[in-house]
């Protein structure tokens, strides 16, 4: 019998959580020091989007056991990666790219776990309420970004942490309340095979 290895997902498991516990730290300090520096602000959401595109692919391919939080990162990750990549090589007058282009990946993330949370509830996992009420905030303040690219710095500043922080808890709950790791998981030829004979 051949054992799929469990290390793509330990990795993308815990990339998940350090991630979004990270987002939620520059979320937290955009909102206290609005009038942080805009470059500051254009360079760490760059490389954040570059880190988490990375880590949204690694866990799309892992193939963990339920397969809700990453059914979507494929698509998602390359997203990440594009905007990311544009972000960091054109970082001067990036503020409005960056608000808008932000908002419609917090805003499309929050609707993918919105489906998430509807399957989490078939699979009869408990925290399911919890995604859905993360996942729409997320999608609100999403949306709140994208229609409001042209306010105030400040204003701006304090409306991306706040979305910063809603996606980091709501990145951070999927992926402790859905990737289940089991050591000894069979791989996907195995499953076929068996349910062939059977």
């Amino acid at each position: 019998m051949k054992v799929r290895s469990v290390t793509p997902m330990q990795i993308a498991k815990t990339g998940y959580i350090v991630i979004s516990i990270i987002l939620c730290m520059i979320g937290v300090l955009f909102i206290v020091l609005p009038e942080m520096s805009a470059e500051l602000l254009v360079r760490t959401s760059g490389v954040a989007m570059l880190i988490f595109g990375v880590i949204k692919l690694i866990g799309y391919f892992s193939k963990d056991l339920f397969r809700l939080a990453f059914q979507y990162d494929l698509e998602f990750g390359i997203l990440l990666l594009v905007i990311g990549g544009i972000v960091l090589m054109k970082p001067h007058n990036a503020i409005s790219f960056i608000c808008i282009a932000f908002g419609l990946a917090i805003l499309a993330d929050g609707l993918f776990k919105i489906r998430i949370a509807s399957d989490a509830r078939r699979f009869g996992i408990r925290s399911w309420w919890l995604i859905l009420v993360l996942a729409v905030i997320s999608a609100l303040v999403g949306m709140l970004l994208v229609l409001r690219p042209h306010e105030g710095s400040s204003f701006l500043m304090g409306l991306l942490g706040v979305s910063l922080l809603s996606e980091g808890c709501l990145n951070l709950d999927v992926a402790i309340s859905t990737v289940k790791i089991i050591k000894h998981q069979i791989s996907d030829m195995e499953i076929y095979e068996k349910g062939r004979v059977g």
